[in-house]
């Protein structure tokens, strides 16, 4: 009973050091990332599972869009480029991917071959994406639907000739929940801002078992954001 009473202590005494202090700052688990099946450019299935264990940024763009799509893809090479550089992720691997709302594209399909992915494969080449580390998916009207407006929570409307969305970008882990939802406001310091994010959730994930588990979690606790 006295061990007992002597770690509570501790970490009572731990808790109202954080709450006073804040020396750890952590991501907040927001909600948990929906499922989903989607197609990527060179025509693989790509599935919330294949991204389990692994850090993963998700944005959302257009094959047919403009400038502001643009921005949005150099956003996403700027990131990628400078993870590696700049977040210690302790092993964990980093990932983006870029969904497309196109969903009438996939209503081009021929018995022959898939218009919808040359379109796809065409954009992803033109914005930087290498296919491994960065992919563009995609997927026919419901798929969209259900993942972009229902799982992300992001305004969708496909027209007959427009698309309609809301940008922005979600920073998930590997197992599965939103730690950080960007709403497109503005381009300034996007990229400083999700790079460093990006970095918090590598120092905690490097600290998450053993003695430092405890301190981390004390930081959620207290609400210890950025």
């Amino acid at each position: 009973m006295k061990v007992g009473l002597g770690l509570f202590s501790v970490f009572v005494v731990a808790a109202i050091a954080f709450a006073v202090f804040e020396p750890i700052q952590v991501l907040p688990r927001i909600r948990i990332a929906p499922g989903y099946a989607l197609t990527a450019s060179d025509g693989s299935v790509v599935t919330s599972e294949t991204n389990r264990g692994v850090v993963t940024l998700y944005t959302f763009s257009s094959v047919d869009c403009d400038d502001r799509c643009e921005a949005i893809a150099d956003i996403m090479a700027e990131v990628r480029d400078r993870v590696p550089q700049e977040a210690d992720l302790g092993g964990t691997e980093f990932r983006l991917v870029t969904i497309a709302v196109d969903s009438e594209l996939w209503g081009e399909r021929t018995p022959s071959g898939d218009v919808a992915l040359d379109r796809l494969a065409a954009t992803a080449r033109s914005s930087g994406a290498d296919g491994s580390t960065w992919r563009w998916v995609g997927g026919d009207a419901d798929e969209i639907s259900n993942v972009v407006g229902a799982g992300f929570g992001r305004y969708l409307d496909v027209g007959d000739d427009t698309v309609s969305f809301d940008p922005g970008f979600v920073l998930v882990d590997g197992l599965g929940v939103v730690r950080g939802d960007y709403r497109y406001d503005t381009l300034a310091e996007t990229a400083d801002k999700l790079v460093s994010h990006v970095a918090i959730l590598g120092q905690e994930l490097r600290y998450a078992d053993g003695a430092g588990a405890v301190a981390y979690e004390a930081a959620h606790l207290f609400l210890c954001y950025p």
